[in-house]
């Protein structure tokens, strides 16, 4: 039977590969703004919208349920870390727009905001891989991964659909 944890590591593999992409784009001294407004996009409704809702919403409280802390330990590390990546993406999208609007120093802005996300988000995942879900793993029973795995499936019905943002990272990919 499928995991849990093994979804949302799923969804990590394309977050990681979006990361590279950031990393890849802020070395171009004039880059397209569509791909710059692309990847704020994918974040919020993929990153964002679907995997750190699929955690925050259905993950996290159940873990709580089986005796994790919500307030300190691992998963107040995720959540607060989820709120400081948040951050960056608004830092990216405010620049962003300033540089459409003729800024050009906002760019710098842009790829700073992106450099920290990048990184946040591979030191996140690393602990959720390696730490949080292995953790997960050794108390969900098969039918807890069961719930968790169809309350991520009702969560990914109602419209954001991953696949779509995963082949625009995957063309972002072709371009950096």
């Amino acid at each position: 039977m499928k995991k849990a944890t093994q979804n949302l590591e799923d969804d990590h593999v394309h977050i990681l590969r979006l990361t590279e992409i950031m990393e890849q784009i802020t070395y171009d001294s004039d880059p397209d703004v569509n791909n710059l407004e692309s990847i704020v996009d994918i974040i919020r409704n993929f990153a964002d919208g679907l995997h750190h809702a699929k955690e925050e919403n259905i993950f996290f409280p159940y873990l709580a349920e089986r005796g994790f802390s919500i307030s300190n330990g691992p998963v107040a590390v995720m959540i607060n870390e989820h709120v400081t990546g948040r951050n960056f993406v608004q830092g990216m999208a405010d620049n962003i727009k300033l540089y459409k609007e003729g800024n050009n120093q906002a760019l710098k802005s842009v790829y700073r905001n992106m450099r920290g996300y990048a990184e946040l988000l591979r030191s996140h995942i690393s602990k959720e891989n390696n730490i949080l879900f292995r953790m997960a793993d050794r108390v969900l029973s098969d039918d807890d991964n069961e719930n968790l795995l169809t309350g991520f499936s009702h969560t990914e019905d109602r419209g954001i659909k991953a696949s779509e943002y995963i082949n625009k990272i995957e063309n972002l990919a072709v371009l950096y």
